[in-house]
């Protein structure tokens, strides 16, 4: 499976919208994409996408910026990736047998279902909130260093 650049960025951007001190503050779409590495203009497409379906809250002016809609703890990854890439299954055949003729007696078709099931069931079960506190984990163990 690969994960759309849309889809990576839209959860760095929530993650660090979950991370900050003041959840309620607005963040600006260039102080996220500084501090994610990802280039403002594509940000903000992506960030306009998440306002549109309810993900996060965006107000414009002086004092605007992005909030998250709702707890962290109540958006999964399963609804970001389908906000912004939908429903992509590994084979066509997998929603729809008619898709292919071999479908009825394809030994590979109960695999790759049994692969997206599995990926769905991560997906649906981890929150923006587990990947903040993952992120804020990695970010404040110490580094060590091998020689």
């Amino acid at each position: 499976m690969r994960i759309p650049m849309k889809v990576d960025y839209g959860v760095r951007a929530l993650v660090d919208l979950a991370g900050q001190p003041d959840g309620h503050r607005p963040v600006r779409t260039a102080d996220i994409a500084g501090r994610q590495g990802i280039p403002e203009p594509y940000l903000d497409q992506v960030l306009t996408t998440l306002n549109k379906f309810g993900l996060i809250t965006s107000r414009r002016g002086p004092q605007g910026g992005h909030v998250l809609a709702r707890a962290a703890s109540d958006i999964t990854l399963d609804e970001v990736v389908v906000t912004l890439d939908g429903r992509n299954p590994p084979l066509e055949c997998i929603d729809d047998a008619n898709e292919c003729a071999l479908s009825g007696c394809c030994a590979q078709r109960d695999i790759w279902r049994d692969v997206e099931d599995a990926i769905h069931a991560v997906l649906t079960t981890t929150t923006i909130a587990d990947l903040a506190q993952r992120q804020q984990a990695r970010t404040a163990a110490p580094l060590t260093f091998v020689s």
